[in-house]
This record gives C-alpha cells, sequence and structure tokens, in this order.
C-alpha cells in the first residue's frame, strides 16, 4: 500500500514528481496558476497511460499527432478532477474540501507538500518592493496551510521555500509558523538544503521544514547532512542536445544529436524518449549576442565572469551601474553546477548564456528543464495549446527539482513506514 499525499501551491510538479517516483500516490495537486495546472494534468496523463501500458499514445502527443483534448480523454474522470485549479484561501477553501474529499473516498492523508509563492519571503523579491512585500497577503499563505493540516491531520508535512523566509519580516513569519504549526499539534525541523548536495546540477538553495503529529514521535534525520553530489559537470545536461541560434528551433520536437550522458540516463532525465520537446530559443538583439560572445570568450579564455562596466560604452544600455554587475552570465559547463535557475528566466536570458560560443544564445527551455532534473518527457503547457516558451520559463524557474525532491521523499518514505 502506497501512502497518500495533497500537493498544495503545486506549481507545475516538481515536487510532486519526486514523490510519485518514490511510490508515493498523489490524491490532489492544487494550484491557482492555469498554465501550471495544465502541466499537472499532462504529467498526470503520462503516469496514467505508462501504468496501463500506453505508454505510445502520450508520445503521440508530444509529437502533435493528438490534441491536448484528446490526450485528456484518455483520463478517467477521478485523475482529471485531482488537479484543482483553485487560489488556497478562505474564498475557495470550502470548494477546494470538497472536490478532495471526493477524491479521498473516506481515505486517510498521509503526507501534504508543497510551500506558498516565495515571493514574499524572497530577498529579492523584497527588494523590488516598494514596501518590503510588507501588507502582501502571500506572507500569511502558511496560516492556510496550517488550516490544512488541521483538517486533514496527515502524519508528516513537508514545506519548502527560500532561505529568505528566515529573515523575512525580521523573522517573524518563520516564528509565527512555527507557533502556529505547534497550536496545530505539529513539532517540526528547519534545514537549509543545497539541490547541488542532491545530485542537481544547479547551485539552488533553499529550506525545508519537515512537520509531523507530536504524539508520533518520528526521528527525523538530518536533511543537511546528506551529501550525494553529482561527480558531472554541467556539460552532461547540454551535450547531446541539438546545436541551435537564437529564435530557432520552433517545431513541436527534435532528433537527440548524440547519446546520453551517464548523468542524464543515471538520473532518468533522458528516459527512453527519443524527440525533444521544448528545445527553443528565444530571439535575441544583435547587440544581445554581441555581449554574449563577449562574456562566453572571457570565461573560456580566463575563467573570469563579465562584470558589466568592463563593456565597450556602446553595448551599456541599462542606467544602473552600481550593482548587478553580473546581470550577463555563462551557464559554465566545465563547473560542477549552474547558478540557480529562477522564474525571472521567463522575462529574458542574459543571466544563463549558453558556453557555446557558436550557438551564441540564452539556454532553451528544455536546457533550463534538464538544470532543474525535469525529465526530458516532462511536458510543460501554456494556456493555449503549443509550445509556449514563457509560462514554461516560469513555471521551471518556479519548481523544486524532481531529483531533491525523490531523495528527500525516500527519506520521508523511510519515516513512514517505520512508524507503521
Amino acid at each position: 500500500m502506497s501512502f497518500r499525499f495533497i500537493d498544495l501551491f503545486a506549481g507545475a510538479g516538481g515536487l510532486s514528481e519526486g514523490f510519485i517516483r518514490a511510490g508515493f500516490e498523489p490524491i490532489a495537486h492544487v494550484e491557482i496558476d492555469e498554465a501550471a495546472c495544465l502541466t499537472l494534468k499532462t504529467r498526470t496523463a503520462y503516469h496514467y497511460l505508462k501504468s496501463e501500458g500506453r505508454y505510445a499514445t502520450y508520445i503521440s502527443y508530444l509529437k502533435g499527432d493528438i490534441t491536448r483534448e484528446q490526450l485528456y480523454s484518455c483520463l478517467p474522470d477521478r485523475f482529471e478532477r485531482s488537479i484543482i485549479n483553485l487560489p488556497i484561501g478562505a474564498d475557495y477553501n470550502p470548494l477546494i474540501h470538497k472536490a478532495i474529499e471526493e477524491q479521498l473516498k473516506g481515505n486517510k492523508v498521509d503526507l501534504i507538500i508543497g510551500g506558498p509563492p516565495c515571493q514574499a519571503y524572497s530577498v529579492a523579491g523584497r527588494a523590488r518592493s516598494e514596501n518590503g512585500m510588507k501588507g502582501d497577503h502571500r506572507n500569511y499563505l502558511y496560516v492556510h496551510y496550517a488550516k490544512y493540516l488541521e483538517k486533514y491531520q496527515p502524519k508528516l508535512f513537508v514545506f519548502e521555500n527560500v532561505l529568505g523566509l528566515r529573515s523575512a519580516g525580521n523573522g517573524i513569519y518563520l516564528h509565527n509558523m512555527k507557533k502556529l504549526f505547534l497550536k496545530k499539534g505539529y513539532d517540526m525541523k528547519i534545514f537549509n538544503v543545497e539541490a547541488n548536495d542532491f545530485g542537481v546540477l544547479q547551485n539552488r538553495k533553499r529550506i525545508i521544514i519537515i512537520g509531523w503529529q507530536q504524539q508520533l514521535g518520528f526521528n527525523i534525520p538530518d536533511l543537511e547532512a546528506v551529501r550525494t553530489p553529482s561527480q558531472y559537470k554541467v556539460k552532461a545536461v547540454l551535450s547531446d542536445l541539438p546545436r541551435i541560434q537564437a529564435g530557432e528551433a520552433t517545431e513541436r520536437y527534435l532528433k537527440y544529436r548524440t547519446k546520453p550522458s551517464n548523468y542524464l540516463t543515471d538520473n532518468a532525465i533522458r528516459n527512453g524518449i527519443e524527440i525533444v520537446t521544448h528545445h527553443i530559443s528565444r530571439p535575441h538583439t544583435k547587440q544581445d549576442k554581441e555581449i554574449y560572445r563577449i562574456a562566453v570568450e572571457k570565461w573560456n579564455k580566463e575563467g573570469t565572469r563579465l562584470n558589466y562596466n568592463d563593456l565597450p560604452e556602446r553595448l551599456k544600455t541599462h542606467q544602473n551601474r552600481s550593482s548587478f554587475f553580473d546581470r550577463f552570465k555563462v551557464v559554465a559547463d566545465d563547473e560542477p553546477f549552474s547558478q540557480t535557475v529562477v522564474a525571472h528566466i521567463a522575462k529574458d536570458g542574459h543571466y544563463y548564456i549558453h558556453p557555446d560560443i557558436e550557438q551564441n544564445r540564452s539556454l532553451t527551455v528544455r536546457e533550463a528543464a534538464r538544470l532543474q532534473s525535469f525529465p526530458d518527457d516532462y511536458f510543460f503547457e501554456g494556456v493555449k495549446e503549443g509550445i509556449s516558451r514563457t509560462p514554461a520559463f516560469k513555471q521551471i524557474g518556479n519548481a523544486v527539482p524532481p531529483l531533491m525532491a525523490e531523495k528527500i521523499a525516500l527519506i520521508i518514505k523511510k519515516i513512514l513506514s517505520a512508524g507503521k
């Protein structure tokens, strides 16, 4: 028997994907963003069709041979209804509860996972806000998280967020969160984790909170002691993909250029699929491409990063010359991990320049997804059917790396199994 979980603030499903791989059963995914919900529904179709021996139908969708509507028609109603496209909050919680209870059919929830949007807690989000995000309703979404704990009484919960949660409001939000969860009957431990310690080829620091029912007295291992970094370099993520130029490859899918690296196969990123989706690069201006070339040459020849102020005057268009010196940054393929992939990649690719000077572009959607450890058969939807670069980048940047999620899920599975 598998353990059942609810995913709150599910996004594109990176955290959920890890728990599914570890053998957990998703009961419901709750997410406000419509495009992300469509991604969740498509991934649900993937898991269902694969379990039924109908993986070829899913591949037909990736190739564009069948429509999204035809793909979803393969799903039993209960799977479609498990994706709940509503905002968590007082106005919609009753509707969400009703939808979850229809999925549960009287069964219990073992686990709740997920974390509220990070913008209210992130240092960058507070810096961009005129009032440091004070009064933003997202600061208090943990209150609703606590209400879900109270209602469904899971044995454990896993709460993910940015490191800025520790300092937001001078620590008052985290203090109040701990106090509230304790009031609902849950103890918790807070861990600072790094994705590269879990084998992800990316520098991504996050907070993971594990909470458990007080009376169960679980022994929670130290997540900060997990050290299983990959021995590979970033090149292992990029080298087998087709070489393309900026603005090229708008087709739905392409063919791989070479055999996969061991990193890709060992971590089920290139997992048997023989087509590449989302390998699309945004177009760039002549000026941007000239800057990209300078940045790549500087890294390749000197091993140093481009400082914006070192550019020729004719290429400097930003008024701010006193900060963000590294706004143009190469994803170095000879390093053990890349810079953090964040949602801002949806706006421009300057911070994610491909290391191959001949391609002279920023990362594609698929390359960003791989740095987040998403498998190549993971398809990111937009509201309109087809390849949608901006919502895909946004979903990827906001996601939890599935590889990290899976390794945490296996730890949680041991805890739950020992407590039976």
